[in-house]
């Protein structure tokens, strides 16, 4: 595989974008974006993507804890299909992912609860994470 792959863990208000070293193996985070306007964070993460010779882009994919796809699932796709025209685009579980940010921000005495942004970029991380860590399987 050549170039990176960006993760994302995308909100209705924020985007956590995370990025994987040039051997997609360890994913890093990069920043946490607004969503809106959506045509501002989209051209951001395609210039990003641009940049780092990305051909690969995980959205977390936020089902329902019975697996099924809910409203907020569907405006994750919504959101990722900007990026199909360009790069492959795939969906990652990220059930719990946000819960899990929190633990480890608190473990490492981070103080999450006034900065939500960290949670959406440690999302990020552990979503693209997720990813790396099945490929290799």
């Amino acid at each position: 595989m050549t170039g990176k792959i960006i993760g994302l863990d995308i909100g209705k208000k924020r985007i956590g974008i995370a990025m994987s070293d040039i051997m997609c193996m360890i994913a890093h985070p990069v920043e946490t974006i607004s969503r809106e306007p959506e045509k501002s964070s989209v051209d951001k993460i395609t210039k990003l993507a641009e940049e780092n010779n990305v051909k690969v882009i995980v959205a977390g994919l936020p089902k329902n804890m019975n697996g099924t796809i809910g409203p907020q699932a569907q405006d994750c796709i919504d959101f990722a299909n900007n990026f199909k025209d360009k790069y492959e685009v795939v969906f990652e579980d990220e059930r719990l992912t946000s819960r899990q940010a929190e633990i480890i921000l608190a473990q490492t005495g981070r103080k999450y609860t006034k900065n939500k942004q960290l949670v959406d970029l440690k999302s990020a991380c552990i979503i693209l994470q997720q990813y790396l860590d099945r490929k290799r399987e």
